[in-house]
């Protein structure tokens, strides 16, 4: 093992409830064993304090995790990156190889449709940008800041931004408006919300979860249409799970087969 005493040093690639749920489970479960490491990619302003160790920042691409992972002596690689993600579960996968570490993608199960819903499946965010106008006046939408400027040139709707912070959102204007609110959200909340602003659309991607589902049970609640956008291409090939739990058995599993090996 690469810590002291036998420690198992683990690098989360984080930015999700999952990853923080992981890392505070297993801190509790396994305490001492185990040296958590998040990394956070530092797109958000200020995020939420997570236990054990984080580092904010790029890598500088697959060979730089992978010098990292090296630098560092780590044990394991869990990828709790969001399901939009695009290059970072490949660049994991890449360099888990590189340095002979096992990795874990940690992956949310996505939304499914229910009776009542009027989804619209769409391929991109672009996509969703184009044909808005011909869904809705008054849109929410919800697909994070870095894809939030594809909604700034559409006229003849009002759009409403949500996002954690203002962080990369294009600047506000009489059609164009930023809400900024950390979730999760209740279905309450998000029935007002959606009152409020007088919304007929909401546009999203399928990110999953628990936290932000709210909003669809509220669409669906008050009978307004959803623009979804569907993930893009299936994650990498390996080990991949939908569940923290799933992601801590397979942890506890790593740990077992450490402690076998030190016996013998």
């Amino acid at each position: 093992m690469s810590g002291p005493g036998g420690v198992l040093r683990i690098v989360i690639l984080g930015g999700t409830g999952e990853a923080r749920s992981f890392v505070e489970t297993a801190l509790a479960r396994h305490g001492p064993a185990i040296d958590p490491i998040t990394s956070l990619a530092g797109r958000t302003q200020a995020p939420a304090a997570l236990p054990g160790r984080v580092r904010i920042g790029g890598f500088g691409g697959p060979a730089g995790l992978a010098g990292y992972l090296r630098a560092e002596a780590v044990d394991l690689l869990v990828d709790a990156t969001h399901p939009f993600a695009r290059h970072m579960p490949h660049h994991a996968a890449e360099a888990a190889a590189e340095s002979g570490i096992p990795r874990l993608r940690l992956e949310r199960a996505p939304w499914r449709p229910g009776i009542g819903d009027r989804w619209h499946s769409l391929k991109s965010v672009e996509a969703a940008a184009e044909c808005l106008p011909d869904h809705g006046r008054r849109a929410l939408v919800t697909v994070g800041a870095q894809e939030a400027t594809r909604f700034a040139a559409i006229e003849g709707a009002q759009i409403y931004l949500r996002a954690i912070d203002a962080a990369g959102l294009p600047p506000e204007r009489a059609d164009l408006r930023h809400i900024l609110a950390r979730g999760p959200f209740d279905l309450e909340a998000e029935r007002a919300l959606l009152a409020q602003y007088r919304i007929d659309l909401l546009v999203t991607k399928n990110s999953g979860g628990a936290a932000t589902v709210a909003k669809l049970e509220a669409a669906r609640a008050v009978g307004i249409p959803v623009l979804m956008v569907d993930r893009p291409t299936p994650p990498v090939p390996g080990p991949r799970v939908e569940t923290v739990a799933a992601a801590l058995d397979w942890l506890a599993k790593r740990l077992e087969e450490r402690r076998r090996d030190v016996m013998n």
